[in-house]
C-alpha cells in the first residue's frame, strides 16, 4: 500500500530505489561496504561471533546449579536455537555476499528484518521473542568487539518458534537509498562514495551535518522525518522527493512514472547548468564574485575544481579526526592531507578551519551524549583546541608546513573572546617557534576568524584588528541568534536565516570588512542557497563558500543580478520587522 512521510527537505532531487535500513543497536556498529575479496573473511568474523556465544552458553548450561530454575535452563536453550537458525545466520550471509555489507552491519539488518516478522505475530508470547532475538545478536556483536557479554542472558521466556524465509529477492542492481533513525558524520563519511541515491533519517535539521554532506554528494535527502525508520522496511522501494521533503514509499506505477519524468527534467537541469563551468562569476554590473568550495575531505578538492570553484574557502579539519576511536591524526598525516587538498585544488587558495568537534560533531558520541548538558554551548571549537595545546599546536605545525606548498589561509572557529583570540594567535606564534626549532621548512598564512556567535559580530571591528579576513558562519551564528537547535526537527520551523537579527548581523560584518579593505566570506549554508543569492549580493557579500555541488546554480544567480538594483531592495528586506520572501 503506498504510503508517504513527510520531512524537512534539505538536499534537492528525486531519487527513487530500494530502501537499506541502518538498524540501530545498543552498541556502537560500523556501517560500510566490503570488497568482494573480503568477503569470506567478513562471512568468518560472523561464524566466530557466533562460536563464541555458543560455547558460553553451553559453558553457561553446563555450570547451572541443580537448583536452578527450569525456566533459566529452556531459556538458554531458546538462545542457542535462535543462534543456530538459518533465518539468521543465513540472512547475514546473504547481507554480506549480496550487497557486499561489513560483518556487523549485515548482522543487524537481519535482525531488523526477522525483528518486523516478530512484530507482525498475533500471539503476543511470539511477539515477545524479539527481544530473545535482539539479546543473541548484541552478545555475538560484543565478541566480534571484543566486549566481555554479560554473565548470562536476562530473563525471558523459553519457547520460540521459529521464522524461514525471511529474504527479500535479490536486487543488487537498483539504486539503493538509506534510510536510519540518525547518521553521525562518521556515517556519512563512510557512506559518501558509497551507492546510495539518496537518504532519509527521521531526525536532524537543515543544517544538521547529516544534511549538509548530502547537498555536498549532490544527492536527494529528507531528514527530520520522524518515524521514517520504523516505518519503511528493508529493501521497500521508495521515493525521495528532495525538493518537497516528503518520502513516498511503496509507489503505485503511476506514481513512479510521474516521478521519473521529474528526475529526468533534473537531469537536464543539471547538463544545462554544466555548461557555465568556465563562465567567469561577474555581475551584469561587473563585479567579480569569489565562488568556492566547502570541503570534507582532501579527495573532495577535484569535485572542487570540476565544479567551478576558484578555491577552498571552508576546509572541515574534523572530519580527519573522526571515526578514530580516539587516536587522533599526528602532525605528519595532517600535513599530508591538507598537502593533498592543496595539490588536487591546482595552485588554487585553500582555506583550512581548525577542529570544530562538539555538539554535533563529537569525535566520540557516547562522550558527547553522557557528558554534556547542553554540547552546543560547553567545549568544543576553538575552546576544544584551546583546552588541549599540544594537539592544538600539532594541528598548526601541520597546516604551516603544508602552506609551504601553496597558499594557505587558517581560519579559527567559535571565536568570541578578546583573550580567546590572543591565546589562539599566541599558539600560532609557538607552533611556528617549535618548526624553526626543528628547521622544518613552512610558509605564509592569513589568519582569518569564524563569525557565528553574535558576541563575534557584534565585536567585529575588534576581530578586523587581529586578522587578515573573517568568515561567516550562517549555521551555527542563525542558531545562536536565535536559540534553536539546528538539528532538532521539533524547532525547525524557527529556523531562518532572514530573521531580521541575523540579516542584521551578517550585513554590519560584511559592511565593516568593507570599510576596512578585509575580506568577508559567507561558509555556511546560506552561501548556497540560491533563494538568498541576490539578497547576500545586495548586502554587498563579494565572497561565497558552499557545497560545489551548489557552485553552478549559485553562478546562474551571480551572472543574471545587478547590485546596483539589488542594493536598495536588501535595504528593505533588512529594515523590516518580520521575515521577508527574498523574490522581488
Amino acid at each position: 500500500m503506498t504510503f508517504s512521510v513527510h520531512g524537512l527537505a534539505v538536499a534537492r532531487g528525486i531519487a527513487i530505489g530500494r530502501a537499506v535500513l541502518v538498524a540501530s543497536s545498543r552498541m556502537d556498529v560500523a556501517h560500510y561496504f566490503v570488497k568482494p575479496e573480503q568477503v569470506e573473511g567478513e562471512i568468518e568474523r560472523v561464524r566466530n561471533g557466533r562460536n563464541a556465544v555458543v560455547e558460553e552458553l553451553q559453558r553457561l548450561q553446563a555450570d547451572m546449579p541443580a537448583d536452578a530454575p527450569h525456566e533459566l535452563t529452556a531459556l538458554l536453550d531458546v538462545h542457542l536455537m535462535l543462534l543456530q537458525d538459518e533465518a539468521l545466520t543465513g540472512g547475514v550471509k546473504h547481507w554480506i555476499t549480496e550487497r557486499l555489507y561489513n560483518a556487523e552491519w549485515a548482522l543487524t539488518t537481519q535482525l531488523e528484518v526477522i525483528a518486523r516478522q516478530f512484530d507482525e505475530m498475533e500471539d503476543e508470547y511470539l511477539r515477545e521473542r524479539k527481544a530473545d532475538l535482539e539479546q543473541v545478536v548484541e552478545r555475538v556483536l560484543r565478541h566480534m568487539k571484543g566486549v566481555a557479554s554479560p554473565v548470562a542472558p536476562p530473563a525471558s521466556s523459553p519457547r520460540r518458534k521459529t521464522q524461514q524465509d525471511l529474504l527479500l529477492d535479490d536486487t543488487v542492481d537498483v539504486p539503493l537509498v538509506l534510510v536510519a533513525h540518525d547518521l553521525s558524520p562518521a556515517d556519512m563519511l563512510q557512506f559518501k562514495q558509497s551507492v546510495f541515491a539518496g537518504f532519509v533519517t527521521d531526525v536532524g535539521g537543515k543544517t544538521s551535518h547529516t544534511a549538509i554532506v548530502a547537498r555536498s554528494m549532490d544527492i536527494p535527502a529528507v531528514v527530520g522525518a520522524r518515524s521514517a525508520s520504523q516505518l519503511v522496511r528493508q529493501d521497500d522501494w521508495i521515493i525521495i522527493d528532495g525538493d518537497a521533503g516528503v518520502i513516498i514509499v511503496d509507489p503505485s506505477p503511476i506514481i513512479l512514472a510521474e516521478y521519473g519524468f521529474r528526475q529526468r527534467q533534473v537531469e537536464l537541469e543539471r547538463e544545462r547548468l554544466a555548461r557555465l563551468r568556465h563562465t567567469p562569476a561577474i555581475t551584469l554590473d561587473g563585479h567579480r564574485i569569489e565562488l568556492l568550495a566547502n570541503i570534507e575531505q582532501p579527495g573532495d578538492a577535484p569535485a572542487a575544481v570540476r565544479a567551478g570553484a576558484v578555491g577552498v574557502g571552508l576546509f572541515r579539519s574534523e572530519f580527519l579526526f573522526m571515526g578514530r576511536s580516539g587516536n587522533l591524526p599526528g602532525e605528519d598525516e595532517q600535513y599530508r592531507a591538507y598537502r593533498e587538498a592543496l595539490d588536487g585544488m591546482e595552485g588554487m587558495p585553500v582555506t583550512i578551519r581548525t577542529i570544530d568537534v562538539g555538539a554535533d560533531k563529537p569525535l566520540d558520541h557516547k562522550a558527547h551524549k553522557d557528558n554534556y548538558l547542553n554540547p552546543a554551548l560547553g567545549l568544543r571549537a576553538i575552546r576544544w583546541s584551546l583546552a588541549d595545546p599540544a594537539m592544538f599546536r600539532t594541528q598548526l605545525r601541520a597546516v604551516l608546513r603544508a602552506a609551504a606548498h601553496g597558499k594557505v589561509n587558517l581560519l579559527f572557529p567559535m571565536l568570541a573572546h578578546t583573550h580567546e583570540i590572543q591565546q589562539t594567535l599566541a599558539q600560532v606564534d609557538l607552533a611556528r617557534a617549535e618548526l624553526d626549532a626543528r628547521g622544518e621548512a613552512y610558509g605564509p598564512v592569513q589568519l582569518g576568524a569564524m563569525i557565528e556567535v553574535p558576541a563575534a559580530a557584534l565585536m567585529v571591528r575588534t576581530f578586523l584588528k587581529y586578522f587578515d579576513f573573517l568568515s561567516i558562519g550562517t549555521n551555527d551564528l542563525i542558531q545562536y541568534t536565535l536559540a534553536i537547535d539546528r538539528a532538532d526537527e521539533a524547532v525547525a520551523h524557527l529556523y531562518n536565516p532572514l530573521h531580521p537579527a541575523v540579516l542584521r548581523l551578517v550585513a554590519d560584518v560584511i559592511a565593516e570588512g568593507e570599510r576596512q579593505g578585509k575580506s568577508v566570506c559567507v561558509c555556511g549554508e546560506t552561501a548556497g542557497d540560491v533563494s538568498m543569492t541576490r539578497l547576500l549580493l545586495g548586502l554587498g557579500l563579494r565572497s561565497f563558500s558552499m557545497h560545489p555541488a551548489q557552485i553552478l546554480a549559485v553562478k546562474q544567480e551571480v551572472l543574471r543580478a545587478d547590485t546596483r538594483k539589488l542594493a536598495p531592495w536588501a535595504q528593505l528586506v533588512l529594515d523590516s520587522e518580520e521575515p521577508v520572501a527574498t523574490g522581488q
